[in-house]
């Protein structure tokens, strides 16, 4: 019987740069194989076939998604064997917390050939210029949008009512976990559920609530305060020992979009768009902000500036993927001159020691 497996994204590219969540997924493992070497030496081919392997043997696994590649990992984690295999090039760098003891680097630098990269030496550093520019771009371009969804929140801010707001935070919560306290630290574990890639939002929600019986629906708008009641959720299940796991906004990491409490079978969600979703299950529960705690016919009285609003914002969003595209041709560009240059019969032979290793911490 094969394991499951778990898709998220530990980094994602948003308003506020390249975000890095890393650390907090990496914690608790004994072994930690941090992958060296340039783009299209086999990086991401490599975890994702041993993590397959590792599924067939009926091993669950999580796989680390690349937001800059639709195609590529960044990593897998094998829990049980509290092992990993992460990529720790720029711009995702791992920092070791302890050296030779838990993490351990693996060059697949080792494979390829100096000579033949020496030769594109030029053209390799005008491509990684032109990456460079593409992400001050993105970044530029999704922190304007991040400027024009704030305009966007003021409004339906400015219609709240806060005292009703904090009750129904107060009794979602009570719903959700109730008197459930558990005697130990809390584990909390930081992730994205989507990203900004070059093609366009992408989201694991489905794949990521696959097992959770009970799934909350949070419906609203930007501003009714679906991020704030979601932070107030993990506030409380740290105080009460609840292993969560806590996936931040894509575009604005400053955000949440989800908490799972997989100890208590459920999940509640942020279901608008760029991940919306409907119930499609009988235990599927919508909640919606919107009608609860927002002026009555607020999307009407500013029906105009509201239809301005989302149109800028799409705009400006569209343009930031555009040049998250841009930067994954020139990427592709450099990966040729790098697997050209590459003898993979040496990556064969690390994966097989790497086979090795794993399969002596069962």
């Amino acid at each position: 019987m094969y394991g499951k497996i778990l898709n998220y994204y530990a980094c994602a590219n948003t308003s506020k740069g390249f975000y890095n969540l890393f650390p907090s997924n990496l914690e608790g493992l004994d072994n930690i194989y941090i992958l060296k070497g340039g783009p299209g030496t086999g990086k991401s081919t490599l975890i994702r076939s041993i993590g397959n392997d590792w599924t067939k043997k009926g091993y669950d696994i999580e796989f680390i998604h690349c937001s800059s590649d639709n195609n590529s990992l960044d990593g897998v984690i094998i829990p049980k064997i509290k092992a990993a295999i992460v990529d720790g090039t720029s711009p995702h760098v791992i920092e070791p917390t302890a050296p030779g003891a838990i993490e351990e680097y693996v060059n697949l630098g080792i494979a390829w050939d100096s000579n033949k990269l020496k030769s594109h030496t030029e053209e390799i550093i005008n491509i990684k210029k032109h990456i460079a520019t593409c992400y001050q771009n993105a970044y530029r371009l999704f922190a304007k949008a991040l400027i024009i969804h704030d305009d966007w929140e003021k409004i339906y801010i400015a219609n709240m009512d806060f005292k009703k707001a904090d009750d129904f935070a107060l009794n979602t919560i009570n719903k959700l976990i109730g008197d459930s306290i558990f005697n130990k630290k809390s584990i909390i574990k930081h992730r994205f559920l989507g990203a900004s890639t070059p093609k366009g939002p992408v989201n694991f929600v489905e794949n990521l609530t696959s097992n959770i019986s009970k799934r909350y629906f949070i419906k609203g708008r930007p501003g009714s305060g679906k991020s704030t009641l979601l932070k107030k959720l993990v506030k409380e299940c740290k105080l009460r020992g609840i292993d969560t796991e806590v996936y931040h906004c894509g575009f604005d990491p400053d955000s949440l979009d989800m908490v799972i409490m997989r100890e208590l079978n459920l999940c509640i969600f942020d279901s608008t768009a760029p991940h919306e979703y409907f119930p499609s299950r009988k235990d599927d529960e919508i909640l919606d902000m919107y009608s609860e705690l927002i002026n009555e016919n607020t999307d009407e009285k500013y029906s105009e500036t509201l239809t301005h609003i989302a149109t800028n914002y799409k705009e400006t969003n569209s343009k930031a993927t555009s040049y998250l595209a841009k930067a994954k041709s020139y990427h592709d560009n450099l990966e040729t001159i790098y697997i050209d240059a590459m003898d993979f019969s040496k990556i064969d032979s690390i994966k097989t020691d790497l086979i090795k290793s794993l399969t002596d911490l069962e």
